[in-house]
């Protein structure tokens, strides 16, 4: 028996919709909706695998947020300065007048390391972020 489907509305930046559908055309997919379930699904493993960050860890948070959003940096420097102790390095660029793109290099406690990543997520104003991590005592 197949799971019960929920209908939801969304609203979505013309620019955002239009790439969207684009991939979807590029990939195949039968529909809108399906390249959407898919989409949640990878968001939601992604969200699990954050939560099994755990032990001594090393890693990078790339970020692209909007240099014009009033307050924003101000923010992510405040973030940045309570997680202080697993920050190593940090590097700014900008991507023209209103991008901005930075990378964190950390290393410490995996946890408080995803609690970084998903307070500078949560800021109004970052486009994207995206936490990658390794156990450095793993033996490949």
């Amino acid at each position: 028996m197949e799971a019960e489907l929920m209908r939801i509305g969304v609203s979505l930046p013309d620019a955002l919709l239009d790439e969207f559908d684009e991939i979807i055309k590029k990939r195949g997919y039968p529909s809108r909706s399906e390249a959407i379930r898919d989409a949640i699904t990878s968001y939601i493993t992604y969200y699990e695998w954050m939560g099994d960050i755990k032990g001594h860890r090393v890693g990078t948070i790339a970020i692209i947020y909007d240099r014009t959003k009033r307050g924003l940096s101000n923010s992510l420097t405040d973030i940045q300065h309570h997680y202080s102790h697993l920050i190593r390095y940090s590097v700014h660029l900008y991507l023209g007048h209103e991008e901005g793109f930075e990378l964190i290099v950390l290393d410490g406690n995996g946890q408080e390391i995803t609690e970084l990543a998903g307070a500078i997520i949560a800021l109004k104003g970052v486009k994207f972020s995206k936490l990658t991590t390794v156990d450095p005592n793993k033996k490949v």
